[in-house]
């Protein structure tokens, strides 16, 4: 793949994975619970991290990394702010969305490693590790929730 699509790919997850931590970040103002509230701030600081590796191996590359998260992105939040309000801010509710957030981030970082070689593969394989873990804890958190309900 040549370095400009490589950039391209790199900053489109750069994109998502931004939209990712403002999820957490809105997320976790909305949640009842205080060890929920916890997790999705470790997450949203997690994915601060994958967002700065992200921008450095775009740099690295000579691309001007992305610095907002996508379009599609700004009209999902609002809709679930929308989908908050309406729902009283239930913390099963932001849990289940969270995770279909989550589902759809995981296959983006899969369907990047399927395009990207070299240096940026191995810096998107790391970051897919963490991305996984969150995702794996949501998900896990879900399924608790709906055994308990």
């Amino acid at each position: 793949m040549d370095q400009d699509k490589q950039i391209d790919t790199l900053n489109s997850l750069l994109e998502t994975t931004i939209d990712s931590v403002k999820g957490y970040r809105n997320s976790a103002e909305e949640l009842s619970s205080e060890r929920l509230r916890q997790v999705f701030e470790q997450n949203a600081q997690n994915r601060g991290e994958v967002v700065e590796r992200l921008r450095d191996e775009v740099r690295r590359l000579g691309g001007d990394p992305a610095d907002s998260g996508s379009a599609m992105g700004q009209v999902h939040h609002v809709w679930e702010d929308l989908k908050g309000a309406i729902t009283g801010h239930d913390n099963e509710a932001i849990v289940k969305q969270t995770e279909a957030a989550e589902d759809y981030l995981k296959t983006q970082y899969e369907d990047a490693l399927k395009k990207l070689d070299g240096d940026a593969r191995q810096v998107v394989e790391q970051c897919y590790q963490k991305v996984r873990q969150g995702h794996d804890e949501i998900s896990s958190l879900k399924h608790s929730m709906e055994a308990h309900s």
